[in-house]
């Protein structure tokens, strides 16, 4: 059994087939049966945020198999440990995805004293926190403006400004985002913010379709003052640069549960509903989507062994890679729903959470349309247009 198998149970691997990173995702699992799975319906209805989940996941070491180690990093076991969370609730799937993301900034800065910081007590759970790169991503492509500005003062910088959504957030939580200069359009500074720093305020946002326990707020940044210890870069992009293809194929791992489970649903009708099930079209079969996922698996974990390539052509297999992800679980829990009938279209049944949870792996920055930008922008410059 690999990390990645389809159908994954508690048996313990098979030695020959035993790949680095399976007693940790085993654990998880355990974790996750154990401990997350009574809390799904109350994630969902955004009744629970599942802290002590996220720290007990990263006391297990969750968030720390992704980080660089002598100038070399492997986001391979991290997107299959978020897989088998997704498999049980995609809305944790997506606060691991923010988790290890903050791990991945702090790591990846010449901040030294931040590093020293702060890299221990995210990697480790300790500390908790985000990713507020969402308004940042969308401005680096076109589609919006930086939502904060900073102005240098002695010993960092002041920023104002409000970010809409930013996740797994909480009192005393971080996250990294970017702002940019007054007095300078065009140059960024990245930093991690403090939650519990004076001027900094969380605002609950207005109930979501899905997602609500995931610790989502609007982040109001009030004259707040951002030490130079917790500046990521500055200039921001070259960092961006650096970080983008791991920010970007990470987020496999929430497609790789969604789609996971979807499959699972389609089976566990089949004894009861297969008869009438069997006249939907082959492109809506289990068997259709285990095909696909393999394939897909295996193509963003190939691209996830080298996050650091900088070459243009890897860039673009990541942007193609997550957009097909994206694509790929809105049509499977589509399919599971088909299969369900109107048992799934129940409020308590997890199809219809799986449907809503598919459309958040489609819409998360960077989105499916905001992919396909992506992907035209970069036609037209090697066409010359």
């Amino acid at each position: 059994m690999t990390a990645l198998a389809l159908g994954q149970t508690l048996a313990t691997p098979d030695p020959a087939d035993h790949r680095p990173g399976d007693d940790l995702t085993d654990c998880v699992r355990a974790l996750v049966k154990a401990e997350l799975a009574p809390l799904t319906d109350a994630i969902d209805k955004g009744t629970t945020y599942p802290e002590a989940v996220l720290r007990k996941l990263g006391g297990l070491g969750a968030w720390s198999t992704h980080l660089p180690v002598d100038g070399v990093a492997d986001l391979r076991t991290a997107i299959a440990t978020m897989a088998t969370i997704g498999e049980c609730c995609g809305a944790t799937a997506f606060m691991a995805w923010c988790q290890d993301t903050l791990a991945w900034y702090v790591a990846n800065t010449d901040n030294a004293t931040l590093k020293a910081c702060l890299l221990d007590r995210v990697a480790s759970g300790a500390t908790l926190g985000g990713t507020g790169l969402s308004n940042p991503m969308k401005s680096f492509f076109g589609i919006e403006t930086l939502k904060l500005k900073g102005r240098r003062v002695a010993g960092g910088y002041v920023v104002r400004g409000t970010l809409p959504w930013v996740s797994n957030l909480g009192p005393d939580h971080l996250f990294g985002t970017i702002f940019e200069l007054e007095n300078k359009p065009g140059e960024t500074v990245m930093f991690v913010a403090d939650c519990a720093a004076k001027g900094v305020v969380l605002q609950a946002c207005p109930p979501f379709l899905a997602m609500d326990g995931t610790g989502t707020f609007a982040v109001h940044f009030r004259d707040a003052f951002i030490p130079d210890a917790f500046v990521l870069a500055a200039p921001a992009a070259p960092f961006v640069k650096k970080i983008r293809a791991g920010f970007i194929l990470l987020q496999a791992g929430m497609a790789f549960g969604v789609i996971r489970d979807s499959i699972a649903i389609m089976k566990s009708v089949r004894s009861s509903l297969g008869h009438i099930n069997a006249y939907l079209d082959v492109a809506h079969q289990p068997e259709t989507f285990e095909a696909m996922l393999a394939e897909e698996e295996a193509g963003a974990m190939a691209l996830a062994a080298t996050p650091y390539d900088p070459s243009d052509t890897y860039w673009e297999a990541v942007v193609d890679a997550r957009l097909r992800l994206g694509e790929a679980s809105v049509a499977a829990a589509h399919a599971a729903m088909l299969h369900c009938g109107a048992r799934g279209y129940l409020k308590g049944h997890r199809a219809q959470r799986r449907l809503r949870e598919a459309y958040f792996v489609a819409i998360v920055t960077p989105a499916t349309k905001q992919l396909r930008k992506m992907l035209s922008d970069r036609k037209k410059e090697t066409s010359g247009q």
